[in-house]
């Protein structure tokens, strides 16, 4: 089982695991600080409705285990077809490991498809062997399963710190705030090659985010976001973490560049706090554990956002009473090679979706010479409070004049009014981070439908067919698009156009009864032999 990862960010929940091939068997190994049951599962949206779950555990007349899926917050039922098969479950030294093994493709009505997209993955487990409510000890990360990308940590690592020091949280529902800063000199170009979070208060520090500075930021600050200060022009993401996600680390082969000839830049620190209680008298010192290494890696990282313009003067409202609404950003490449010439090919990595409250879905479609070849980012059942960088496994290529298109959907059933696209957690947004190699200048590249001669009534309107026509016109809208680089160099265009994307792809069962079993399982078969081997060559 060479695949491993934290399903926590206290490191009390290890899951390993390995398959052979796509139509064979998958075996994991989850091993929890407890003596306990322990549960894991796969879900559609992160919560237990309608998961795929196994539990199980080591009690005083030895090992249970069950194949279960749940339909609410309630104890999962017995599934009637066991498609798992326990291998080995062990107590040591107050750790429970369950080791078991399913088909990867063979499913019954109530197994989760493993597919090559990432997969919300959930566990739970109890201090002692009654199954019964879990309470804090849950949680949930999304992992690639079968295009996971192993790292490696290198050894004598060092970090540096960015973070705000007691700093008072207004009573606002929604609060940014802005450290602009130096971190400490490196004297010569180091990699980043872990972002670990420093959170002080869980229950309102949403998310945060590392922007390089150009140039002619000189100044430190330490206070609200986006109050027209120089620091604001901080656009070049250099490190993020979202509410839901722990520790991220980088592929072994890439790093985010830090020091050297950018040893006197400033950095801005972003924390967007959500405060919906509005609680008074907190002072928080959260931030970002960023761990680097000079030993530089193969490729320098950069991030690139896109997706919809989140401020502006143009009015981009999502209509109240809609069940699906859409809203559209485009990124056209073609238009790099005027502020880094000659543009490389970017090797995109992972991604990192965002929007607020009423975001149900994220689509991020790649366009080739006007057809649609891939998606860069998919989350069909997106959580507000489960925003994680997101390994694709593998890299996609983004060549010259390629287009990024970002997509999202948004339900405002329970909205009177129109909700605006802006920075507020009532209000909201439509971005995709792109994690990709080699680095390059440009940091940003968004768009906005035009909107400043459309009358607004349609997007005030809670009758479903006006909703529709609205969505239509904005999305048939010339799109201005705005290009960032280093030191806020930027172009503006007003003629980008939404293409449609192609339906998101599924994966049907297979047959149960024409399962894998005939199937060898290499990573578990062959351990046994090499394991008889060594056993024979010492004898």
């Amino acid at each position: 089982m060479p695949f491993m990862e934290y399903l926590d960010p206290d490191r009390l929940v290890f899951l390993k695991w390995g398959f052979d091939h796509l139509e064979g068997n998958i075996t994991f190994q989850l091993t929890v600080n407890s003596t306990g049951w322990v549960g894991f599962g796969f879900s559609p949206n992160g919560d237990m409705k309608g998961s795929d779950i196994v539990m199980g555990g080591l009690g005083p007349s030895g090992s249970y285990f069950t194949d279960r899926y749940s339909t609410g917050n309630v104890m999962p039922l017995v599934d009637d077809d066991q498609s798992y098969i326990l291998l080995s479950m062990t107590e040591n030294d107050g750790q429970t490991s369950m080791t078991f093994q399913r088909s990867i493709q063979a499913c019954d009505d109530q197994d989760f498809h493993i597919t090559a997209q990432p997969i919300k993955l959930i566990y739970a487990y109890g201090t002692t062997d009654e199954i019964k409510y879990h309470g804090a000890r849950r949680g949930t990360k999304e992992v690639n399963l079968l295009k996971h990308m192993p790292r490696s940590t290198p050894p004598n690592a060092k970090y540096l710190s960015a973070q705000v020091n007691n700093i008072t949280v207004p009573q606002n529902e929604t609060y940014y705030h802005c450290k602009v800063m130096k971190l400490p000199n490196l004297s010569r170009k180091h990699h980043i090659y872990q972002i670990e979070p420093e959170i002080e208060h869980h229950d309102i520090v949403h998310h945060m985010r590392l922007y390089r500075c150009p140039t002619y930021v000189r100044e430190p600050y330490d206070k609200q976001c986006y109050m027209s200060d120089i620091g604001d022009t901080c656009y070049g993401v250099v490190a993020s973490w979202g509410v839901g996600r722990g520790v991220f680390e980088l592929p072994e082969n890439a790093g985010i560049p830090i020091g050297g000839e950018d040893s006197d830049t400033f950095y801005r620190l972003e924390i967007h706090y959500n405060n919906p209680q509005k609680k008074a008298g907190i002072l928080d010192s959260s931030g970002l554990r960023l761990y680097y290494t000079q030993q530089l890696r193969q490729h320098d990282v950069g991030i690139l956002k896109a997706g919809v313009l989140p401020m502006g003067e143009m009015q981009y409202n999502i209509p109240p009473k809609a069940t699906e609404f859409h809203t559209y950003g485009i990124c056209n490449t073609a238009y790099f090679p005027q502020l880094v010439n000659p543009m490389p090919d970017l090797q995109v990595f992972a991604v990192l979706l965002h929007t607020h409250l009423a975001g149900r879905k994220v689509r991020v479609g790649h366009f080739r010479k006007g057809k649609q070849i891939d998606f860069l980012g998919l989350e069909e059942n997106y959580d507000f409070n489960i925003q994680q960088i997101v390994s694709l496994g593998s890299v996609k290529t983004i060549q010259q004049g390629d287009e990024i298109i970002v997509e999202c959907t948004y339900n405002t059933e329970d909205r009177a009014g129109t909700t605006k696209i802006g920075l507020s957690t009532t209000d909201e947004m439509c971005l995709a981070f792109l994690f990709y190699y080699p680095a390059m200048s440009v940091t940003t590249c968004i768009s906005h439908p035009n909107t400043t001669l459309l009358s607004n009534k349609n997007s005030k309107t809670s009758d479903v067919t006006k909703h529709a026509e609205y969505e239509t016109l904005l999305k048939t809208l010339p799109q201005a698009q705005l290009i960032l680089g280093a030191n806020s160099s930027s172009l503006f265009y007003r003629n980008g156009l939404i293409r449609d994307l192609m339906k998101t792809p599924t994966a049907a069962c297979l047959n149960k009864n024409a399962s894998s079993s005939v199937h060898t399982f290499w990573i578990t078969n062959t351990g046994r032999i090499l394991l008889l081997l060594f056993w024979i060559f010492i004898i």
